[in-house]
């Protein structure tokens, strides 16, 4: 787990039941004693998963808002964004798309 050198926490490049309770024991207290009330977590280097990765940004987003604070999750993989609306949380991890984003994406 690293900060990059945006202010924003990095996640691993593998995030399974494996490496999910090591994970939020590094990630929890980096997001409760983040500087900013905006926790920007980058997910963009994740690329083996399974629904422990949600776990733990659901994990943190808790964590985040027991102490004030706005967790925002950056980059995050088309299969574990699947993942998130096959599991009814894609709302709590991803922003609301704009109105008319959909149609200008199939559009363009």
């Amino acid at each position: 787990m690293a900060k990059s050198a945006t202010n924003s926490l990095q996640l691993p490049k593998e995030l399974t039941y494996r490496q999910g309770r090591d994970c939020l024991q590094r990630l929890r207290p980096l997001v409760t004693g983040h500087a900013d009330s905006q926790v920007v977590v980058d997910a963009s280097a994740v690329k083996v998963f399974d629904s422990a990765a949600l776990a733990v940004l659901l994990a943190c987003r808790r964590a985040a808002q027991e102490v004030g604070k706005q967790l925002i999750v950056s980059g995050l993989p088309k299969g574990l964004q699947s993942m998130a609306t096959l599991y009814g949380v894609d709302t709590l991890l991803l922003p609301p798309l704009m109105p008319g984003a959909d149609v200008a994406a199939k559009q363009g």
